[in-house]
C-alpha cells in the first residue's frame, strides 16, 4: 500500500489511461479526486473505485482548459481532501490535420485542453504542495511530443510544451520536496487508438520493437512508480512507455 494515507488527483480518469491510473493508486490506498469534463464518466470511475476501497474516491466534473473553474474545483478538493499529495494531469485530446488545413479553433481547443489544462492544476495546487514541502506532479506527454506526427501538429506541440513546462516546474519546486516529471506513452489501446483505421495500426506495429500496443494498465504503473517513494531522487525527466518506438 505504497499510497496509504496520500490524496490524488487525476484528470481525465473517466476512462482509458487516466481510469487505469485512478484505479491503480486506489488499489494502493490513496483516496483519488476522480476529475472529467463528463460527469457521468467521472462518477463511474468514482463509483468503481469505491466499491472495491469504500470511501476513497471523489468525482469532480471541469473544463480543465478554464483556469477559473479549476481554481474553484481546487478549492473544494482541498476542502474535501485536506490535502494532495500526487497531481497527475492525463486530460487530453486530440483533433487531427495536416498543418495547412488544421483550423484555428483545433488549434486552441488541443492546446487550451493538454498544455494549458497542465498549467491550470499546477498553478491550482503548488502552493499547499509547497506548505507540505512533499508532493509529485506526473504529466502525461506522448512520443508525438518526441518525434512529431504527421497530421498532429497541434497535438505533438502540446505534448512537446509539456516537457519544457515540467522541466521548469521540476526546478521551481525542488528545494520545496516535490518532483514533477512526463510519461510519454507511445501507442495504448485505448477509445483514442481504437478509432484509428486498421490498416494504420497495422502499418505501427513494425515500428515498435515490442510488436504490439500497449495497454493503460503499462503508463498506470509507470505513474504509480514516479509517484512513490522509489522515484524520490527523479525529477525533471520524461518517461517513455512505448514499446521501444523512441529509443
Amino acid at each position: 500500500m505504497r499510497f496509504a494515507n496520500q490524496v490524488a488527483v487525476v484528470t481525465g480518469a473517466g476512462r482509458g489511461i487516466g481510469h487505469a491510473i485512478a484505479m491503480t493508486l486506489a488499489s494502493e490506498g490513496a483516496r483519488v479526486a476522480v476529475i472529467s469534463r463528463n460527469e457521468s464518466n467521472a462518477l463511474r470511475t468514482a463509483d468503481e473505485i469505491n466499491a472495491k476501497h469504500a470511501g476513497l474516491a471523489k468525482a469532480y466534473a471541469v473544463d480543465v482548459a478554464s483556469h477559473s473553474a479549476v481554481a474553484t474545483i481546487a478549492e473544494q478538493i482541498l476542502s474535501d481532501f485536506s490535502r494532495v499529495d500526487i497531481l497527475v494531469n492525463n486530460a487530453g485530446v486530440t483533433r487531427d490535420g495536416l498543418s495547412m488545413r488544421l483550423s484555428e479553433e483545433d488549434w486552441d481547443l488541443v492546446i487550451d485542453t493538454n498544455l494549458k489544462g497542465t498549467f491550470n492544476f499546477i498553478q491550482a495546487f503548488e502552493r499547499t504542495m509547497i506548505k507540505q514541502r512533499s508532493g509529485r506532479i506526473i504529466n502525461i506527454g506522448s512520443v508525438a511530443g518526441l518525434m512529431g506526427n504527421a497530421g498532429q501538429a497541434n497535438y505533438a506541440a502540446s505534448k512537446a510544451g509539456l516537457l519544457g513546462l515540467s522541466k521548469t516546474i521540476a526546478r521551481e519546486l525542488a528545494s520545496r520536496g516535490i518532483t514533477c516529471n512526463v510519461v510519454a506513452p507511445g501507442f495504448i489501446a485505448t477509445d483514442m487508438t481504437e478509432v484509428l483505421p486498421e490498416k494504420v495500426k497495422q502499418a505501427v506495429i513494425p515500428q515498435i520493437p515490442l510488436g504490439r500496443f500497449g495497454q493503460p494498465e503499462d503508463i498506470a504503473a509507470a505513474v504509480a512508480f514516479l509517484a512513490s517513494a522509489d522515484a524520490k531522487y527523479i525529477t525533471g525527466q520524461c518517461l517513455t512507455v512505448d514499446g521501444g518506438m523512441v529509443m
